[in-house]
C-alpha cells in the first residue's frame, strides 16, 4: 500500500514538472525577441522598435529593451507585464515620460532610462514605482525636476542624475526618497543649489556633485545632510573656503580635488570632527595652515599644488607629525627642497630667510643684498610680466602694488590667476581695461583712487570670481560696469561714496553671491524689490551709510540669508522691507537709533532668522510681543548697551546658544521675575545686571534676592506682577502696553545721544581673497 502510494505521488510530481515545461515553452514571445522561459527573460535588443511589444508573457520579471526608438513612454506602458523586477530602456530616444507610465510595475527594483533624452522629469513619472531601489537617469538632457517627481521611490537606493543638464536644484526636489544611500548629480551645470534642495534624505551616506559649475561650498544645504560620510565636490571652480563651510557630523571623505583653492581657512572644517580623509590635489594652495576640527584625519592629499616649504609651512608640518596625519604631495619650492616629499621634510628645514618676509618674498630667487642668484638657486623660468610688476609662473599670481601706476598695465600671462592692483592711481577704468585676462578669478583694485568705471571695464573677464574695489571713489556705477564677468560672486564696494544701491550695475551679475556695501553714503533702500535684480544674493552688508528708510518690500529676496544694517540711521525695525525673506538666518541692526521694538516685528523672518543683533541702539523698551514667531530656531540674541529696564518673555527661545544682555539698566523688581526663572533655568551663560532700584546698581540679576517676595508667574498672559519703581520715559504708540495699568503716559522726545558709528575694515589677506566671519558677539 506505502509503495503504491509512492507510486502515485512520483507520477503526479512528474505531470506537474511537464506541464510546467510545456507551459513555458508554449509561452508569449514576441518575434523579434529572444526569451528564456527558465529565466523569465525577454531580450528585444537593437529591433528599432517604436513601441513596447504586447505579446510580451505576463510572467516575464526581466524585460530589456535597450538600443530602440520608442521616444514616448505612455501611460500604463507596461500594463501587461506587472511582475516586471528589471527593465532595461537605455539607449531608446526616449524623450519623454508621461504621468504613470510604470504605473502598474510594482515589483520593479532596476530601471535603467540612461542615454534617452529626456528634458523634465515630471510630477507623476515614475508613481507605480514603490519597490525601486535603483534608478538610472543618467546621460540624458534633463534640465528640470518638478516637485514630487520622487514622491513615490520611498525604497530606492541609488539615483543616478550624471551627464545631465540641471544647472539649479530647487527646495525638496529629492522628496520621498527616504531610503536613498547614493545620489549622483556629477557631470553637470550645477551651479546653485536651494537651502532646502536635500531635505528629507535622512538616510543619504554618499554624495556625489563633482564635475560641476559650483562657486562656493554650499553650507546651508549641506548641513540638511546628517548622515552624509562621503562628498565629491572635486572639478568645481572654488577659490575659497571659509569658516565653518563643511558642518557635517559624520562626514569621513571629503574630495576637493581639481579646483581652484586659492585659500582655506584652518576653520573650514571645524565642524567635521570625523573627517578622515581630506583629498585638496591639484589646486592652487600654497601653503596650509593646521585644520581644527578633525580629530581623525588620516591622510591629508597636497598633490598638484604650488606648495612653496618655508616657515609658513611648519605648523601644518608638524601639526601632521603630532595627529599622525599622513601628507601626500612634494615642495614646489625652494629649489633646495624642490620635489621634496611634503611627508618626509623635517620641520627645521621649513625656514624663512628672514622674520618679516612675505610669501611673496620667499618666490624671489635673488639674493636681496646683493642682487645676485643665490648658489643654490635655479635660474627663474621666464614669465610675460609688464614693466613695474611682479609675476610668478608657479602661482599663476601677479601683483603691481603700489607701484605708481596711472593706468591698467598691460601684457599679464593669460594663465593668470591673481591679480592684484591695489594702492595705484587709476581714477579712471575704461572699456575693456582688462584685455587677455579670461583666466583670472580674483582681481584687487582697492586703494586706486577710482571715481569712474565705465560700461564694459571688465569685458572678456569670463572666470572673474572675487573683485576688490573697496576704499575708492565711486559715487555711481555705470549700468553697464560689470558688464563681460558673468561669473563675479564676491563683490566689495566698501569705503566708496555711492549714494545709492546700484541695482542696474548688479542686474548683469547673476551669480552675485555676496555684496560688500559698508562705509558708502546711501541714504534709503527703495523701491520695493530692489534685490530682484539679484535673485541668488545670499549675504548683503550695509553696515556704516546713512540709511533712515526702507521701502516697503525693498529687502525681499528668496534667498538672502545675511543682512547687515548696522551703524545707520533707522529708527525702526525695518519689519515692512522683509516681508519676504523666506531664508534670512540674520540680521544686525545694532548701533541704529531704534528705541522702541514693537510687537511682531520680526513675524516676517521668524521661521528662518538664527542670529539677532540688536546692540547699543539706546534701545528703551520691546513690546510683550516684540520676538513673537521666534522660537527654538533662534541661536543668538544680544541686546548689549542699550536702556532698556525690561525684557520680553525669553523663554520660547529654547534653542540659544549665545544671549548678550550686558549694560542695560535692568528694573530688578517683580516685572523682572520671568526673566529670572529663566536665567535659572538655561544651560548657557546669561550675564545681565540691575540699573534699579539705586541699592542693587551693578549687581548680576541672577545674585540679587528681591524677587523672593514676588508672586510667582503662571502664564505669559498673567499680568498681576505690574508694580514698576519708575514710570517710562519714552513715547509708546500704544498705552495698552504702560507697565501701570490706569496711568495714561505723556510721550516725550528720546533725548538720549546717538552713538557714533565707528568704522570697521574688512580684513583681507595679502595674496588671495579671504571672507572674514563676523565677529559681532
Amino acid at each position: 500500500m506505502f509503495s503504491l502510494k509512492m507510486h502515485f505521488s512520483w507520477v503526479a510530481a512528474f505531470l506537474l514538472v511537464l506541464a510546467q515545461s510545456s507551459s513555458v515553452k508554449s509561452g508569449k514571445c514576441p518575434k523579434v525577441c529572444s526569451c528564456d522561459g527558465t529565466k523569465l527573460t525577454v531580450t528585444c535588443v537593437g529591433k528599432n522598435l517604436t513601441e513596447i511589444p504586447l505579446t510580451v508573457d505576463e510572467i516575464t520579471l526581466k524585460l530589456d529593451l535597450k538600443n530602440n526608438n520608442l521616444q514616448v513612454l505612455s501611460r500604463g506602458a507596461f500594463i501587461l507585464t506587472p511582475y516586471l523586477t528589471h527593465l532595461n530602456l537605455q539607449r531608446c530616444n526616449i524623450n519623454k515620460v508621461k504621468e504613470g507610465a510604470f504605473r502598474t510595475l510594482g515589483r520593479l527594483v532596476f530601471l535603467n532610462l540612461a542615454y534617452n533624452k529626456i528634458d523634465i522629469l515630471y510630477q507623476e513619472s515614475f508613481d507605480g514605482l514603490s519597490s525601486l531601489k535603483e534608478l538610472h537617469l543618467d546621460h540624458n538632457r534633463v534640465e528640470e525636476i518638478q516637485p514630487g517627481a520622487f514622491t513615490q521611490l520611498g525604497f530606492l537606493n541609488m539615483l543616478a542624475l550624471t551627464h545631465n543638464q540641471l544647472v539649479y536644484v530647487p527646495n525638496m526636489a529629492f522628496q520621498g526618497l527616504h531610503n536613498i544611500k547614493w545620489l549622483r548629480l556629477n557631470y553637470n551645470s550645477l551651479n546653485n543649489l536651494a537651502p532646502e534642495a536635500f531635505t528629507g534624505l535622512f538616510a543619504l551616506s554618499r554624495l556625489s556633485l563633482d564635475h560641476n559649475e559650483l562657486q562656493f561650498f554650499p553650507t546651508q544645504t549641506m548641513t540638511r545632510l546628517p548622515e552624509v560620510t562621503r562628498l565629491d565636490m572635486s572639478h568645481n571652480p572654488m577659490t575659497y573656503l571659509g569658516e565653518e563651510s563643511v558642518s557635517m557630523a559624520k562626514l569621513t571623505h571629503l574630495y576637493l580635488d581639481h579646483m581652484s583653492l586659492q585659500d582655506l581657512s584652518d576653520q573650514a572644517l571645524s565642524r567635521a570632527p570625523l573627517l578622515s580623509h581630506l583629498d585638496l590635489s591639484h589646486n592652487q594652495l600654497r601653503y596650509l595652515e593646521p585644520l581644527s576640527g578633525p580629530k581623525e584625519l588620516a591622510s591629508l592629499n597636497l598633490k598638484g599644488n604650488p606648495v612653496y616649504c618655508n616657515c609658513y609651512m611648519r605648523p601644518l608640518r608638524v601639526w601632521a607629525g603630532k595627529g599622525g596625519v599622513k601628507l601626500l604631495g612634494a615642495c614646489a619650492g625652494p629649489p633646495n627642497l624642490s620635489d621634496e616629499p611634503l611627508q618626509d621634510v623635517v620641520p627645521l628645514d621649513l625656514r624663512c630667510r628672514s622674520r618679516g618676509e612675505t610669501l611673496e618674498d620667499e618666490f624671489e630667487k635673488e639674493d636681496e643684498t646683493t642682487g645676485s642668484p643665490l648658489p643654490t638657486d635655479k635660474p627663474k623660468q621666464k614669465v610675460k610680466c609688464p614693466v613695474n610688476c611682479g609675476c610668478d609662473i608657479e602661482s599663476q599670481h601677479a601683483t603691481c602694488e603700489g607701484r605708481g601706476h596711472t593706468k591698467v598695465p598691460r601684457g599679464f600671462s593669460t594663465k593668470t590667476q591673481l591679480l592684484d592692483l591695489r594702492s595705484n592711481h587709476f581714477h579712471h577704468l575704461p572699456a575693456n581695461s582688462f584685455p587677455g585676462t579670461s583666466q583670472v578669478v580674483s582681481l584687487h583694485l582697492e586703494l586706486c583712487k577710482v571715481h569712474e568705471i565705465e560700461g564694459g571695464a571688465f569685458l572678456g573677464m569670463k572666470n572673474l570670481f572675487y573683485l576688490y574695489l573697496s576704499d575708492n571713489d565711486l559715487t555711481s556705477l555705470d549700468p553697464r560696469a560689470f558688464a563681460g564677468a558673468p561669473k563675479l560672486t564676491y563683490l566689495h564696494l566698501e569705503g566708496n561714496r555711492l549714494v545709492q544701491f546700484p541695482g542696474s550695475a548688479l542686474a548683469l551679475l547673476p551669480s552675485l553671491f555676496v555684496l560688500h556695501l559698508e562705509q558708502n553714503a546711501i541714504s534709503k533702500l527703495e523701491p520695493t524689490g530692489l534685490l530682484s535684480v539679484t535673485p541668488n544674493l545670499r549675504e548683503l552688508y550695509l553696515t556704516n551709510n546713512t540709511i533712515t528708510a526702507t521701502a516697503k518690500g525693498a529687502l525681499d529676496s528668496a534667498f538672502l540669508g545675511t543682512l547687515h544694517l548696522d551703524s545707520n540711521q533707522l529708527t525702526e525695525i525695518p519689519t515692512h522691507a522683509l516681508s519676504k525673506a523666506p531664508n534670512l538666518e540674520e540680521i544686525n541692526l545694532s548701533q541704529n537709533s531704534i528705541r522702541w521694538v514693537g510687537p511682531n516685528a520680526f513675524k516676517p523672518i521668524a521661521q528662518s532668522l538664527k542670529r539677532l543683533y540688536m546692540d547699543q541702539m539706546g534701545m528703551e523698551k520691546m513690546s510683550r510681543d516684540a520676538l513673537a514667531g521666534l522660537g527654538p530656531g533662534l541661536r543668538a540674541l544680544t541686546v548689549r548697551g542699550n536702556q532698556l529696564e525690561e525684557l520680553p518673555d525669553l523663554s520660547p527661545l529654547t534653542g540659544l546658544e549665545v544671549v548678550d544682555l550686558q549694560d542695560n539698566p535692568l528694573m530688578c523688581d517683580c516685572p523682572l521675575l520671568r526673566l529670572r526663572r529663566w536665567m535659572e533655568n538655561v544651560s548657557l551663560e546669561v550675564i545681565a545686571t540691575c540699573g534699579h532700584p539705586p541699592e542693587i546698581r551693578g549687581q548680576k540679576v541672577r545674585d540679587v534676592h528681591v524677587f523672593t517676595s514676588c508672586p510667582e508667574i503662571s502664564s505669559p498672559s498673567d499680568k498681576k506682577v505690574v508694580k514698576a519703581s519708575r514710570s517710562p520715559k519714552f513715547k509708546k504708540p500704544k498705552t495698552s502696553l504702560l507697565k501701570t495699568p490706569g496711568v495714561k503716559a505723556r510721550p516725550t522726545k528720546p533725548k538720549a545721544k546717538l552713538l557714533k558709528p565707528t568704522k570697521t575694515k574688512p580684513q583681507r589677506k595679502p595674496g588671495g581673497p579671504k571672507l572674514t566671519k563676523n565677529k559681532t558677539l
